[in-house]
């Protein structure tokens, strides 16, 4: 059974007093799914369909997570979480969305849902010519640990395996906090 999900909620006032966008990251519903369907078509050479991610909401071993910008899905990220492992399945910003650090966001919340429940290490395969998401995994602490050959349908490219095993030391440093000694 899944636990309770977790809703993480902030707003600003910028200069002048100007509101700013609310941001809530939260587990997945079915609601959101044609949000992240926009996202994935946008984002994906191939992307899951509908009845994949509907399928995901059912899997014991999935958690899925959203970024809600004034209540619209702007990013989201999910894993499957097996024993003390969680495997990254999907992490993705609407190209529109993009760079204003909902990856970290999104991912970073996942991170900590997983080690919330025991998960020691987390893997990922990511393209090896995609550097934004190689730049995001490198700032959550993901290490290169190998090469899957010719991992990709669409074109056969190879993907980095990349590996995190000190998982709550990198949701701290990727959210700002200080490590306590």
């Amino acid at each position: 059974a899944r636990a309770a999900g977790r809703t993480r909620t902030c707003g600003a006032t910028g200069e002048g007093g100007k509101v700013m966008a609310e941001i809530v990251v939260r587990e997945m519903r079915e609601e959101d799914i044609d949000g992240i369907m926009e996202i994935e078509h946008g984002s994906f050479a191939i992307p899951w369909t509908k009845q994949d991610l509907i399928g995901e909401l059912s899997n014991t071993a999935a958690r899925y997570f959203v970024l809600l910008e004034d209540g619209v899905v702007s990013a989201y990220a999910g894993t499957w979480l097996i024993i003390d492992e969680g495997h990254i399945t999907n992490i993705a910003v609407h190209p529109d969305k993009r760079g204003k650090g909902y990856g970290t966001k999104v991912t970073s919340a996942m991170m900590q849902a997983a080690v919330d429940v025991g998960v020691q290490y987390m893997t990922l395969e990511v393209r090896v010519s995609n550097e934004p998401a190689l730049a995001l995994y490198k700032k959550l602490g993901f290490k290169k640990a190998g090469v899957r050959k010719k991992y990709y349908e669409d074109n056969g490219e190879d993907a980095y395996i990349m590996v995190n095993d000190r998982l709550q030391q990198s949701i701290d440093r990727a959210n700002g906090k200080k490590p306590v000694y």
